[in-house]
């Protein structure tokens, strides 16, 4: 199966960069008043977080839509509703993984509590992640030829 047209650097880093700037600015406020910690404090952590996460986005939106255009042959913004929730979650699973030595040192928390922080701002960047890549897809389609049977249901 021919595997079907990705999106363009210039889309991708449009993409990411509209992600983390949106994240910041609605997670941002949560987070200093859940954890008590200031605005630069937060604004820096988060900022840091948001550097690390754009790399990650990078390549694991790059690696996801390879593999699923190859196994599918069809393109990312065409992904049916199950794969979406299985793709948000597993970009933040991997996150947590990149982000929590960066939590600890940090904010100097213990492993435990640097843990439940990063998972509690895990929960939050799921949703955001699943809502704006939806939106994302709704905007910015993928142009190129035609897909061959019916967009995936809503």
């Amino acid at each position: 199966m021919k595997s079907p047209p990705q999106r363009r650097l210039v889309d991708r880093l449009r993409q990411i960069a509209l992600f983390e700037l949106g994240g910041l600015l609605l997670i941002t406020p949560p987070f200093m008043w859940l954890s008590g910690v200031g605005l630069e404090h937060s604004l820096g952590l988060l900022a840091s977080a948001a550097l690390v996460a754009a790399l990650w986005n990078a390549a694991y939106n790059i690696g996801f839509d390879r593999v699923e255009g190859h196994l599918t042959g069809r393109t990312a913004d065409r992904r049916p509703w199950r794969l979406r929730v299985i793709h948000a979650i597993g970009f933040e699973l991997g996150l947590l993984l990149l982000t929590l030595p960066l939590v600890m040192a940090w904010t100097g928390l213990g492993w435990l509590a640097a843990l439940l922080a990063d998972l509690a701002l895990a929960a939050a960047y799921v949703v955001y992640a699943f809502a704006f890549n939806l939106a994302y897809d709704r905007a910015f389609p993928i142009c190129a030829a035609p897909a061959t049977g019916p967009a995936p249901p809503d």
